[in-house]
This record gives C-alpha cells, sequence and structure tokens, in this order.
C-alpha cells in the first residue's frame, strides 16, 4: 500500500489525468474485459443445472486473475513506479470527464430545443426508449444518470483506491461491469447473473451513502437530507436510491416517475422535491459531481497534511 502522502497524490493526478485526456478512446482495458467476459458468459450461462455456481465461477474466473496481476505489478514495481502504476490504474477507472461529456451532449441540444438529438444521446447513456421521451423525460433520465454514475464511476471508485489501493479499485471496477452486462432480472441473466449484481450491491453500499452525503453537503443540504431519509427506501434499488434521492433533493429538482422501457411503462417513485428536470438540471447535476470530487480530494490532502505534521 501507498503511505496516506502519495495516495492522496495519486487521487489527485488520477483525477487531474481524467480532466486533461478523459478516457482512453482506443484500447481501454474494460474494453478488452467486456470481450473477455462475453466469452465466459458465452461458454458458462447455459441451460443447466446450477446457474448460480456458474455465475460465481464467472466472476471468479473474470476478477481474480486481472486484479492479482495489477496487485503483482505493483508489489513488484520501485516506490515511484508504484506511485505512477497506482495514479494510471486510478485514471482508467474514473470517468469524470466521461460522466461530464455524456451529460453535456444531452443537455446543449436540449436547451437549444434540438429534442431528436437530445433523445439520440440519451440513449446512449440510459436504457429507456429514448424515441419515447418528451423533454422533461429526456432531463429527468439524463439528470438521474449523472448522479447515479457519479457514485459508481467516480466516487466508488476513490473509495475503492483508498480503501484497498489497486487491487481494490480494480476489483471494483470489473464487478461493476460485470453489473452493467449480467446484472439484468430476466430470463437469460437472473440466475447466472445474481453473484454480479449482488456483489456490486454490496461492494458500494458505503461508497453510495457517502455518495449521498456529498451530495447533501454541497445542495440543498435540508431538502437532499429529507429526501435521502424519507424516500431511498421506496426505490428498487439499495444503493441507487439514497444517491438519487439525495441527489435530486440537492438540486431541488423532481426525478423518478414513470418511465417508458422496453417492456413498458416502469412506474417508479418519485424522487426529490423541486421543479421539474431541464438542460439545467443536467449541468447542475454534472457541476455537483465535480464539487464533490474536489471536496473528497481536499479533504485527503488536508488528512495526509495533518498525518505528515504529527509525524
Amino acid at each position: 500500500m501507498l503511505s496516506l502522502t502519495a495516495t492522496a497524490l495519486a487521487c489527485v493526478i488520477a483525477v487531474v489525468l481524467d480532466r486533461l485526456l478523459g478516457e482512453p478512446r482506443r484500447w481501454h482495458p474494460l474494453v478488452g474485459f467486456g470481450w473477455l467476459a462475453g466469452r465466459l458468459e458465452a461458454r458458462l450461462n447455459r441451460p443447466g443445472p446450477a446457474p448460480v455456481w456458474r455465475g460465481l465461477m464467472a466472476v471468479l474466473l473474470a476478477v481474480v486473475p486481472l486484479t492479482a496481476v495489477a496487485a503483482l505489478v505493483f508489489v513488484l514495481l520501485p516506490p515511484g513506479g508504484q506511485l505512477v502504476w497506482a495514479s494510471v490504474v486510478l485514471w482508467l477507472a474514473l470517468s469524470l470527464r466521461g460522466l461530464t461529456e455524456h451529460g453535456e451532449a444531452v443537455a446543449i441540444p436540449l436547451a437549444a430545443g434540438e429534442l431528436a438529438q437530445a433523445r439520440c444521446q440519451v440513449g446512449r447513456i440510459v436504457s429507456r426508449q429514448a424515441e419515447a421521451l418528451d423533454d422533461r423525460g429526456v432531463a429527468a433520465a439524463a439528470t438521474e444518470s449523472m448522479l447515479e454514475n457519479g457514485a459508481d464511476a467516480v466516487f466508488a471508485s476513490l473509495f475503492w483506491f483508498l480503501v484497498a489501493g489497486v487491487p481494490g479499485v480494480v476489483a471494483h471496477r470489473l464487478v461493476n461491469t460485470l453489473d452493467a452486462m449480467w446484472g439484468y432480472r430476466n430470463d437469460r441473466f437472473l440466475y447466472f447473473g445474481r453473484v454480479a449484481a449482488r456483489l456490486d450491491d454490496a461492494m458500494n453500499w458505503l461508497p453510495a451513502r457517502l455518495t449521498a452525503l456529498t451530495y447533501t453537503l454541497l445542495g440543498q443540504s435540508a431538502t437532499a437530507w429529507r429526501c435521502w431519509r424519507t424516500q431511498a427506501a421506496c426505490w428498487d434499488s439499495p444503493n441507487a436510491g439514497p444517491v438519487m434521492a439525495a441527489g435530486a433533493g440537492a438540486l431541488a429538482v423532481t426525478l423518478g416517475g414513470p418511465a417508458p422501457y422496453a417492456t413498458g411503462i416502469k412506474a417508479r417513485p418519485v424522487l426529490g422535491a423541486g421543479g421539474p428536470p431541464s438542460a439545467a438540471s443536467i449541468t447542475a447535476a454534472i457541476a455537483l459531481v465535480r464539487r464533490g470530487t474536489w471536496l473528497w480530494l481536499a479533504a485527503l490532502v488536508l488528512l495526509a497534511a495533518m498525518a505528515e505534521f504529527m509525524q
């Protein structure tokens, strides 16, 4: 493990790299991992007995070797190389700039009245039937995505890096990717994807609540706390509920409600309190995630400085 000072420096370097470079356009490791996960699923997710156990085997085969390799590389490097390796791994796990780009790609045409273009862009980041969404539906979908992905792709990555270093952030990112690929409640993945989904829920439980706390501190605090306390449990996801309830309250916007999916209209609880979502709420959600990231970095740097001072 890195020292607290080196850990803080690695986090700052990773966030700056994400800000300057964004996600690699080619040869992103998660793209290759997605191919590997697809091959494992095709081989193991077949009709037959014990689908949950085959799902567990698939998760272990996908996650453990790559996490071990990342950890081994870290151990074999000298201290300076460990800092560089940790910073690069965390950068590849973060997606703050990617989140910003996806959100702005919806907000800009929506604000200009170009609903067709906004629908096209929101369809890239949510699983809803984008062509059935009106202006408010597009804004709600994108705002919810910014808040939830801020938890998954930013704060959870920082959390697991702080808690368990390189192996922690790699394991979390891989499990989160498997959940995105296999964590569906349909005939194909209901049992096979259960281990990935439950493991992702477990790994995101504390980061989600820290994210909700971050949104609460940086937004309309009283409203965010009230929405978190009274609305989160109504959501079908144990982690998305606190994040989106607190986030909606922090932004003083109303999210949730009925939404069109391929299987029909899904009735969802209402989250938040305030006005309807709009292009402005998308950009406000992006800004909330950004401010939260800098708050986490500032707190980490302060802790590292205090630890150095007390030595």
